[in-house]
């Protein structure tokens, strides 16, 4: 018999709100709001999503739909979904959920994406202190390929994946986060700082009713006041898998998440076409809607069997994932190498962060050379496949990073040769991303040393 088709599960329509859809969306993490839609472990079906913001960010030739972009109501998720086994019976507490991807990608009539940087005082992103002004790429779809008419000179194949897969917490898992968060926000600008810049960034994002988006539960009723009280945001990722950001994860990948509620409770959505590792820009992927054709398994009783809690309680557990097959082929990278040490010079002892950020801007500085804008590659980094990597966290004092960029996106040759910089007409990389002004008052980082 011909292979089944998978099953339409949550449709979404792209000309409605996603308050609007059929099938509500919600853009939280709680037990109690509920799924929308019931599969059986070993059923295929189709989940289809809208891009984080819900539309909010159009294909223009603007970037003040970023600067003034509401971060209360991200991100949207297509969910929950019950899942129970071939006899009906729900997934439990302590059971694993694996998700396999089966296949995905943009949705049908709306082949394109945008990647972003966010105005410092709304978001901001790990460069934040170097790039505090609101700026816009649109990518267009080739098939696999992407390009972008902001960022000439480059096209990549994708490794589409979503950013966001997850399974509700239980009220009790909720509360540990919710704590452990408040904590942070409350006392962490006294000791948490990365360069003493980035520590700006909101510390955490805490409950609150501003954008909440709760699915079937009605607006401004009093449960909804209640949860909307009490739910997460979707921003990180936590023990429950949610905004994990993890590129590789594309046709063939398995997920095994751990179920903390009856049915599992399973969201997803924050589809991207492509992403770099670390999505430094936070808006940082080529992000569109989509859809995720999944086959789900239950392993009862696996939580015990295969997580092992790191952390005070049982539920201090992170999932597994297994890559797929599917993955473009580069055979030539430049790396970029960065260590502990910050902008001023200053020692700071094996922290990774600090080695990454130098990492990310040597690459940029680097690739400024090449006629690009230094905001022109920061996106590019943050979307295009390139492979972050820790490479030493043990030699004290310094952490050292990388950041390998495959040299076969671009339309030159970007190694270092025994000439100088190539130059001229043919390297003027215009029209530049789509920019705004930054009107805030917060300090810039400069790096006396670097291009100008």
């Amino acid at each position: 018999m011909a292979p089944r088709t998978p099953i339409l599960v949550v449709p979404i329509d792209l000309k409605k709100k996603p308050w609007e859809q059929k099938l509500p969306l919600h853009n939280r993490w709680h037990p109690h709001i509920p799924p929308v839609a019931e599969v059986k472990t070993g059923e295929i079906f189709r989940v289809e999503m809208v891009d984080w913001t819900g539309g909010a960010i159009a294909d223009n030739n603007t970037a003040s739909d970023i600067k003034y972009l509401d971060l209360s109501t991200v991100h949207y998720l297509s969910g929950p979904i019950r899942v129970v086994d071939e006899d009906g019976v729900a997934a439990k507490p302590g059971d694993i959920l694996v998700v396999e991807i089966l296949n995905l990608g943009p949705l049908p009539g709306d082949e394109w994406g945008f990647t972003a940087i966010l105005d410092r005082e709304n978001g901001g992103g790990f460069l934040t202190d170097h790039f505090p002004a609101a700026a816009k790429a649109i990518w267009h779809f080739e098939g696999i390929y992407a390009y972008s008419p902001h960022i000439p000179g480059v096209r990549f194949p994708g490794l589409t994946h979503p950013g966001i897969v997850g399974t509700a917490p239980s009220m009790e898992l909720l509360n540990i986060w919710n704590e452990r968060e408040r904590q942070l926000e409350e006392n962490g600008d006294k000791s948490y700082k990365l360069c003493e810049v980035l520590h700006l960034r909101p510390l955490a994002n805490l409950p609150s009713n501003k954008g909440c988006l709760l699915g079937k539960i009605q607006d401004g009723t009093p449960e909804w006041e209640r949860i909307a009280k009490e739910a997460a945001r979707t921003i990180p990722g936590r023990e429950n898998g949610g905004n994990c950001d993890i590129k590789n994860l594309s046709r063939g990948s398995k997920v095994y998440l751990p179920v903390f509620v009856e049915g599992a409770n399973l969201s997803t959505g924050d589809m991207h076409f492509s992403q770099g590792d670390g999505e430094v820009a936070f808006c940082g992927a080529i992000e569109m809607s989509g859809f995720l054709d999944l086959k789900c398994d239950i392993i009862r009783g696996g939580m015990k069997e295969y997580l092992t809690p790191i952390g005070p309680t049982a539920l201090h557990v992170n999932p597994i994932f297994e890559i797929g097959p599917m993955e473009p082929r580069f055979t030539e990278w430049l790396v970029f190498e960065g260590i502990s040490v910050d902008e001023r010079g200053r020692q700071h002892y094996l922290d990774a962060s600090v080695a990454y950020k130098r990492a990310v801007l040597n690459a940029i500085d680097y690739l400024s050379k090449f006629g690009y804008s230094k905001e022109q590659v920061y996106l590019l980094l943050s979307c295009c496949p390139c492979e972050g990597r820790i490479a030493s966290i043990v030699d004290s004092p310094n952490a050292v990073a990388t950041l390998a960029i495959p040299i076969a996106i671009f339309d030159q040759d970007i190694r270092p040769t025994t000439r100088k910089v190539p130059a001229g007409p043919k390297l003027l990389r215009k029209p530049d991303v789509l920019r705004c002004t930054y009107d805030g008052s917060l300090p810039i980082t400069r790096n006396p040393a670097a291009t100008t």
